[in-house]
């Protein structure tokens, strides 16, 4: 915790083990949707003009032609050009959630994640922002993963040439992947926390191991129950 103090982890988001094949599968899904696909060309059918032969068939000494938008020919079409398309690739939401919580463990095992009170940002400081990653002294770049609230305090780092501050909904695997270091302020550290699926899914994983054992409970007693009907059953008839 920068200037003064600590946080406790949650260990299922930052002890996780590193998976690499998830995580690049993730980061490549992130990389492709940012893509515009938006590159477009015309083929020979498209391209205006072209309609008349351009010359007869024979008797000219010149090759055959019968379209000025032949793909051979200077402002004809294009064969097999790119066409507006999507990159998307669509990666399974426990999958990307795996491969946060494993970007994030790699960061709290190699000491390069720290916390801040962004909350101290009253106004936009640059100068602050310098003190503070003076302070902690961490290998740059580093990627400052702010609240939707904390707007004075991503105002503070935009300028400074090896910092990027993005707000916590916009930080993907891809982002946490290519920052040297982290840099989170306690308010986006439960949101990525949840995103994760940290405390509430141990929390989730728990109430239903508990229902689990209640129901197996209620299991026993009524096989218990069961069992010793027969008995009054024939005491009653004796």
């Amino acid at each position: 915790m920068l200037g003064g103090g600590s946080v406790d982890l949650d260990p299922v988001a930052f002890e996780a083990t590193f998976n690499m094949p998830l995580v690049h599968e993730t980061v490549r899904a992130e990389l492709n949707a940012r893509r515009h696909g938006t590159a477009s060309t015309k083929t020979r059918g498209e391209v205006s003009g072209g309609g008349a032969k351009p010359w007869r068939q024979k008797g000219t000494g010149r090759a055959r032609a019968g379209s000025s938008r032949s793909p051979v020919w200077t402002g004809g079409g294009t064969v097999f050009g790119p066409t507006p398309r999507h990159y998307t690739v669509k990666v399974n939401r426990k999958a990307r959630r795996a491969a946060l919580r494993s970007v994030l463990s790699l960061h709290a095992e190699r000491e390069s994640l720290a916390v801040f009170d962004a909350t101290k940002f009253e106004e936009p400081s640059t100068r602050q922002a310098v003190e503070l990653l003076d302070e902690w002294g961490a290998t740059t770049p580093t990627l400052v993963v702010l609240a939707e609230s904390e707007a004075a305090a991503g105002k503070s780092f935009r300028n400074l040439a090896h910092a990027h501050a993005i707000p916590v909904q916009d930080a993907g695997v891809a982002d946490l992947v290519g920052a040297a270091s982290l840099l989170v302020s306690e308010a986006a550290m439960e949101s990525l926390v949840a995103r994760a699926g940290g405390s509430a899914e141990s929390a989730g994983a728990a109430e239903s191991a508990g229902a689990s054992a209640e129901s197996a409970g209620a299991d026993s007693v009524g096989d218990s129950a069961g069992a010793e009907s027969p008995g009054s059953r024939e005491g009653e008839a004796a």
